[in-house]
């Protein structure tokens, strides 16, 4: 295979024991949900929950192809219900509620199922008084659903609320890429926010936003690194330190 960064071919094996970094510019590759889970969680320790829940098609939405047809390609080619994991689970010994996005699920856009698997998932840290850790990837809102999607944007940010009036601890980990309402609603709402390296992050891709003002952009701009300088995420952490860098927060926060 060959890292689109740096260009150089690289074996498989060696990518993937690496939790798939490239091994000679530390290009981070893109990972699906489930394992994002394998590489944060102790082994075995993950129990999945609210995994049977499917999207409807509350507008009978349909553009080139129905919005079921795309829901079930979308199934066949990740195995999974919808574009979000949620479990419980440890991290280094850690009880934690994970919810894992995944891009290759219609752009791990947010309907109203991947709104509500999320928000469940933040009531039960709530309810457990336990971390949420919440592993971001995402298009933003998904536009077969219209208003139903955008919806979920302020349910899952009241659930939020909730979680932090009752002392809760949400971690956020934005990963390539982080954009439209995800971004605009709980990706950024982490009592810590955490990113990979050179992940974009943003509502607007950078081409719109350049197209829409007539001018360059800067260096970087809407990359990780960059949102860091300005103070919009807390720190950038390399995927191989992740695990350690969570576990560290949960017991800072005494959690």
């Amino acid at each position: 295979m060959r890292c689109p960064e740096c260009e150089a071919i690289l074996f498989r094996r060696s990518v993937e024991n690496n939790l798939w970094v490239c091994p000679e510019c530390q290009h981070h590759f893109r990972v699906n949900a489930q394992q994002r889970i394998d590489q944060l969680t102790d082994v075995d320790t993950f129990e999945p929950f609210d995994s049977d829940m499917k999207s409807g098609d509350p507008l009978g939405f349909v553009d080139l192809k129905s919005y079921p047809e795309r829901l079930a390609a979308a199934e066949k080619k990740t195995q999974l219900n919808e574009g979000v994991l949620t479990g419980k689970a440890f991290i280094k010994g850690r009880k934690v509620i994970l919810a894992s996005m995944d891009f290759n699920f219609l752009g791990g856009s947010m309907g109203s199922v991947v709104g509500e698997k999320i928000t469940r998932a933040s009531e039960l840290a709530a309810e457990n008084n336990q971390p949420l850790v919440i592993v971001c990837a995402s298009g933003g809102a998904r536009m077969m659903e219209s208003g139903f999607s955008l919806l979920q944007m302020a349910k899952i940010s009241a659930a939020l609320a909730r979680l932090d009036e009752m002392g809760g601890l949400y971690i956020s980990v934005l990963t390539d890429p982080t954009t439209g309402g995800v971004t605009a609603s709980f990706a950024m709402l982490g009592d810590v926010i955490l990113a990979e390296p050179k992940a974009l992050i943003g509502f607007a891709g950078p081409r719109v936003i350049k197209q829409t003002i007539r001018q360059e952009l800067p260096e970087g701009f809407q990359r990780s690194e960059f949102l860091q300088d300005c103070g919009f995420i807390d720190r950038v952490v390399h995927r191989n330190d992740l695990r350690s860098e969570i576990s560290s927060i949960i017991d800072y926060a005494g959690k």
